[in-house]
């Protein structure tokens, strides 16, 4: 078995310049540095995000609670049923997302998102429903973009959760 001969390596534990008299560089401190730096996103960007989501998911359950009604109202129990449980899905991720927003020490928003407006003129109740899994789609587009963003293991995985939820909920509204 033949052995490689090692190359000399210096005796303390920095870098050597190639004049080996002075380090290259220091030694790491990625663990230092910020979230921002590392590719995560800031606690202020990510209390926006998720205030964002929260406004939306906010819009979702307005929306999925007064096209509940008309569908029962129209005599459609199975479309009343199916936006009922979407409802219930949507104030869940409204409870989880202000929680983690109190949680990073900001100030959920009691704002409700542009998108129950527009939904709610649509009057006719399947074209609504295909608006509303858009508005799904979209939670889906931002959550698997911001997923990476997301350092706290715990928030990071009830954001996956939040995405499978919603992924869940336009295979059953489709």
């Amino acid at each position: 078995m033949r052995t490689l001969a090692r190359a000399a390596r210096p005796t303390n534990m920095s870098v050597m310049a190639n004049d080996g008299k002075e380090p290259a560089s220091p030694a790491c401190s990625a663990h230092e540095m910020g979230d921002a730096y590392m590719g995560f996103l800031p606690r202020d960007e990510l209390v926006a995000f998720l205030n964002t989501l929260l406004e939306a998911e906010r819009a979702g359950a307005r929306i999925c609670q007064r096209t509940a009604r008309e569908a029962r109202d129209a005599g459609d129990e199975n479309l009343a049923a199916l936006m009922t449980a979407v409802r219930d899905d949507e104030a869940h991720w409204c409870a989880v997302l202000t929680q983690a927003i109190r949680a990073l020490e900001g100030a959920p928003s009691s704002a409700t998102g542009a998108f129950y407006e527009k939904a709610a003129a649509i009057a006719d109740l399947p074209a609504r429903v295909k608006f509303i899994n858009r508005g799904q789609s979209w939670v889906v587009r931002e959550l698997r973009k911001t997923l990476p963003r997301i350092r706290d293991d715990a928030l990071h995985a009830r954001m996956k959760a939040m995405l499978a939820g919603h992924e869940a909920n336009i295979v059953k509204a489709s």
